[in-house]
């Protein structure tokens, strides 16, 4: 029988070594669902690595919590989805915590529930209450890191900017007890935009993705047809015409040249 202290330490360290490929989530992944009789304990496991590790490493564990999800479903086994329901509000205050440590979280983390909701491991309700809480954590960062620009000027739509933002005012902010700026080093944040990109670079292969099931392009193309108007009816109908008109014409051409043939002996 396999030892759980060692499945434990395995599933940690893989857990640590996660990043933005779709391999190394999908390879610890595999790895729970292989020893899910432990699976409170590889449970725990996530939510204490999501505690513990710098903003990076939570970012990767949420995004790898949802594909984890994916195959936990699809082999059938409930149990983690459960846990993970449970713990949901576990996973938002470690990823993007009250102190603001984790403002550039914010935003994916909100990706990530909505993911989640749209593949039912989430009811909507729950979602829309965290995103209330998520919001007023947002605002209250967004306050305070406004309240003493850097010198020159930032974008905080980009989470890479974001995270640069913070590190170079640490110091103007350190006075604020109700904000903890994050102690990011350049490395973490050129690791960070990299690791973003490659997912964005997922996420727009994922578009044009059709699911494996019967008549599913089909059923993709007509949810993205609009509804068939006036104008469509017009165009449609002036078509047919100009369809018609070069049919008729070239019949007339056909027997024409049948007829003058016929003359011929």
């Amino acid at each position: 029988m396999a030892d759980p202290f060692d499945i434990r330490m395995r599933f940690t360290s893989l857990l640590r070594q996660l990043n933005a490929s779709v391999t190394s989530s999908t390879k610890t992944a595999q790895y729970a669902l292989k020893h899910k009789d432990f699976s409170d304990d590889l449970h725990s496991c996530i939510l204490e690595q999501l505690e513990k590790s710098n903003m990076n490493s939570r970012a990767n564990i949420m995004y790898f919590i949802e594909h984890f999800l994916d195959l936990a479903k699809r082999e059938g086994y409930h149990e983690y989805m459960k846990m993970m329901q449970r713990d949901i509000i576990r996973v938002v205050d470690a990823v993007a915590p009250e102190d603001g440590s984790g403002a550039a979280n914010v935003k994916v983390l909100k990706k990530f529930l909505h993911a989640l909701q749209n593949k039912t491991f989430l009811d909507a309700e729950a979602v829309s209450q965290i995103e209330e809480v998520l919001r007023e954590r947002d605002t209250a960062t967004h306050d305070a890191l406004m309240s003493s620009p850097p010198n020159g000027e930032a974008d905080d739509e980009s989470i890479g900017t974001h995270m640069a933002m913070s590190r170079t005012m640490a110091p103007a902010l350190a006075h604020r007890k109700s904000f903890v700026a994050p102690n990011l080093e350049k490395k973490q944040i050129e690791q960070r935009i990299e690791e973003d990109r490659e997912r964005h670079k997922r996420e727009r292969e994922n578009i044009w993705a059709i699911p494996q099931q019967e008549n599913a392009e089909m059923d993709k193309l007509w949810e993205e047809t609009s509804s068939l108007g006036e104008d469509d009816e017009r165009m449609g109908m002036e078509e047919y015409q100009e369809w018609r008109s070069q049919v008729e014409a070239k019949c007339n051409h056909q027997q024409e040249a049948k007829g003058a043939n016929g003359k011929h002996p």
